[in-house]
């Protein structure tokens, strides 16, 4: 009776050695932080009353120590605490471990709610606040997609 416990427990045992080993290993796997955002510049490129075209200019920094692989970003953009527009990147691009890179991009935005707050600031050349959120998706790695939620200003 002993000898049959015995051995199921030996048996239980080497049966969990895997799982240990597992656990083990995702207690070594390295730190992953997320990228920080952040908007650079804002520029008009043209539109009508209902429509507008602006350029975005964003930076992401990467604080990891290994390169991040993007495929591409969803995002929405709020200036002032007003929602001036939404979209996606589709080029895909790398940034280095512990670097930085920056691209463009389009937004189609209609400023009818937020147009109010942007004349109405007393100084044109005062900064305006900013929030953008969305996600960024990896096209390699164990996470593929990442939050982001970051605010800052910036000038126009």
């Amino acid at each position: 009776m002993r000898e049959n416990r015995s051995r199921r427990l030996t048996l239980i045992g080497l049966a969990c050695l895997p799982l240990v080993s597992l656990f083990a290993g995702c207690a070594a796997l390295p730190k992953f932080e997320a990228p920080k955002l952040s908007v650079i510049s804002l520029k008009m490129q043209g539109g009508d009353f209902f429509s507008q075209k602006l350029l975005v200019r964003i930076r992401v920094f990467n604080p990891n120590d290994r390169e991040l692989p993007i495929k591409g970003i969803t995002y929405k953009l709020e200036v002032n605490d007003a929602e001036l527009g939404n979209g996606s990147t589709s080029a895909p691009f790398t940034v280095p471990a512990m670097g930085e890179a920056e691209f463009d991009m389009q937004i189609t935005a209609n400023l009818a709610g937020a147009l109010a707050k942007l004349l109405s600031r007393k100084n044109s050349s005062e900064a305006l606040d900013y929030r953008l959120a969305g996600d960024v998706s990896l096209s390699s790695g164990f996470l593929r997609r990442i939050p982001f939620d970051e605010r800052g200003s910036v000038k126009l």
